[in-house]
């Protein structure tokens, strides 16, 4: 009977080692965007539920339906950083608008809102804009350039 066991240790002498050393650097080359993956898929989460949370469901329903489908917008963004984040950098950007749209969002989507619910919005828009900003160069800075 053949030893077909393999010792464990060195795979220098893998016969693949090259190619396998090539997918592993690909793989983990766009990885840098995936730092700030949690922080924005909770951002999104929040923004999604902080109708329910500030209170504001029924003396804002536009505003309310605007937060959750932002929020699920934003979270959708974030997992598309997590699973393809080569594809997904150029979105980063998207991100940045989307904030950018929170913070005057209860103006143009609410009706005289109150206090609460404008600066939830302008919270929301402004870590939006920074995580994707950081999101941005962080994914301009691992892109490799010919």
């Amino acid at each position: 009977m053949a030893n077909v066991s393999h010792p464990r240790g060195d795979i220098g002498s893998h016969p693949d080692v090259d190619e396998m050393r090539d997918r592993y650097a690909r793989m983990l080359g766009g990885r840098d965007v995936a730092l700030v993956d949690g922080p924005v898929f909770l951002l999104g989460l929040y923004c999604a539920v902080s109708p329910w949370i500030l209170h504001y469901t029924t003396s804002q329903p536009a505003l309310m339906t605007h937060n959750l489908i932002m929020g699920i917008a934003i979270g959708l963004l974030a997992l598309g950083f997590t699973l393809a984040p080569e594809r997904m950098s150029g979105l980063s950007w998207a991100l940045c608008a989307m904030g950018a749209w929170m913070i005057i969002s209860p103006w143009i989507v609410g009706s005289s809102p109150d206090t609460g619910a404008v600066l939830n919005s302008i919270i929301i828009g402004v870590l939006a804009v920074v995580l994707g900003a950081v999101c941005a160069m962080t994914a301009r800075g691992s892109t490799p350039r010919a």
